[in-house]
């Protein structure tokens, strides 16, 4: 492939993309705000996540050596959506859980990298999580690869 066609295919992937996740943003969610409101609740860098599906840099969250028991829940709407019992180490830089607890995520698929990932939102306020593969621990052998930003940790 000559590098033209590569860069045109990438570009209509990406923006392929954009209009999937743009097709998310419609959808109606209990906990709503203006995007000025979102960012001066959430922060610039939360906002980033949370709101603009961004990430921070790995290995930058004090919530990856985190070992209390407690729960972990949206930073945008407080619903609760992880337990410590299901929370392992997977040494890639974010927070890592096998599984989610019900009723607390929605999925979609997501281009902005080209190839598709599983992007997790908030079932209650449509905030971004992170993603999930299919790399992690049994019994799911899920990796749900959570921003520490997206959560707040709440010990029992």
């Amino acid at each position: 492939m000559k590098r033209a066609e590569f860069m045109t295919t990438a570009a209509t992937l990406a923006l392929f993309g954009l209009a999937i996740r743009g097709g998310a943003a419609a959808e109606q969610y209990e906990v709503t705000h203006t995007e000025a409101q979102w960012r001066a609740m959430l922060g610039d860098d939360r906002f980033e996540i949370l709101r603009r599906g961004g990430t921070e840099p790995a290995f930058s969250s004090p919530l990856i050596g985190e070992k209390r028991p407690g729960t972990y829940a949206c930073a945008g709407c407080e619903l609760v959506i992880f337990s410590s019992k299901k929370k392992y180490d997977s040494g890639d830089g974010w927070p890592s859980f096998w599984d989610v607890l019900p009723n607390t995520t929605k999925t979609q698929n997501d281009y902005a990298l080209v190839e598709m990932r599983t992007e997790v939102h908030c079932r209650r306020c449509g905030s971004h999580l992170g993603h999930i593969f299919d790399d992690g621990p049994p019994p799911t052998h899920l990796r749900y690869c959570i921003d520490g930003l997206a959560l707040r940790f709440v010990p029992a």
